[in-house]
């Protein structure tokens, strides 16, 4: 009889897979799927110290830019789901990507698990700062006026989807130049090679402030308080052009939920130190630190919103 009841107890503890109760014990990997220097590269590498801390390992980040950032989704969502590759996941590839790709070698939803959203941002739409543009208005007459010179650099779908919503509605005729990076968007505005790019804060902030390229607008619903001078789009006259944008931590699906807590946990606490905190307050960014559920719910919400932009401005990047 003792032998049974030992043997029910057993059966009926809690299992955990081997690895999972000294998680973690080695490196950890991040993924991003855009060049050094950009935004989400940026951002990772303001979180690495605190996350090393807290984790108790070193994080790793490894840059995989191309291919609107898939290639590094799809890595990301190959990689053995253990915890120890991480996928530093943007709207770019987990919510444009899907609006504008009919086929991709990866799926947002259901191949990978959400961590935490890190934080969400609006874009700037910018010039270079030696043009007579002052203004979205004055923007959209030079464009108007000078077909030629009209030209946007874009580094990412986000960009591009928000740039054509642009031009659907203010009738302008603004053609794409394509660059690796936001940071080099933000080098060819500044050195004079493309008119305007609509950019995420990080690699635009420095520029901005030292007067190589030009803020007009934000994206947002609301003034950004790090930029309360900057109008909204509907306010510089473009109704209907609210793009918030996000960048948040995923894991491979099937990644085992107490390494998924453990991560969780660990980036919300992150975001919100004082130390990462000032560093993203001074790149116009807003910490989060959300739950799993509710970037999931970010994800599901945005894909849908986006399908319909990419629709009504005849998006196709296959």
């Amino acid at each position: 009889m003792k032998k049974l009841l030992f043997l029910v107890c057993c059966i009926a503890l809690p299992l955990s897979a081997p690895g999972q109760e000294n998680y973690p014990s080695k490196p950890i990997r991040v993924l991003v799927g855009y060049a050094a220097g950009g935004g989400n590269d940026i951002i990772v590498r303001v979180m690495v110290p605190e996350l090393q801390k807290g984790l108790g390992q070193p994080i790793v980040v490894e840059n995989k830019p191309g291919a609107q950032s898939i290639i590094a989704a799809e890595t990301a969502a190959k990689a053995a789901p253990d915890g120890y590759t991480l996928f530093m996941g943007p709207s770019g590839p987990m919510t444009i990507n899907p609006a504008t790709y009919s086929k991709l070698p990866y799926d947002p939803q259901r191949d990978f698990v959400p961590i935490s959203l890190i934080a969400d941002f609006p874009l700037f739409v910018t010039v270079n700062a030696k043009l007579p543009i002052h203004s979205v208005k004055d923007l959209v007459a030079y464009a108007k006026a000078h077909p030629d010179k009209a030209n946007y650099a874009s580094s990412a779908g986000i960009f591009q989807v928000t740039t054509e919503l642009f031009k659907q509605k203010t009738g302008t005729q603004i053609t794409m130049i394509p660059y690796k990076g936001s940071n080099g968007s933000v080098q060819a505005v500044a050195g004079g090679e493309v008119m305007m790019t609509i950019v995420d804060p990080p690699p635009a902030t420095p520029a901005i402030k030292s007067g190589s390229i030009r803020a007009l607008a934000v994206t947002s619903a609301k003034r950004h308080p790090q930029w309360p001078d900057l109008p909204t789009m509907t306010e510089a006259g473009v109704p209907d052009m609210e793009v918030p944008v996000f960048t948040a931590f995923f894991a491979p699906a099937n990644t085992p939920a107490a390494i998924v807590a453990r991560l969780q946990k660990e980036v919300a606490r992150v975001v919100h130190t004082p130390e990462v905190k000032e560093r993203f307050a001074a790149m116009g960014i807003v910490p989060v630190g959300s739950t799993s559920k509710e970037l999931a719910d970010v994800v599901a919400r945005d894909i849908a919103k986006y399908k319909a932009v990419a629709k009504a401005a005849n998006i196709h990047n296959d």
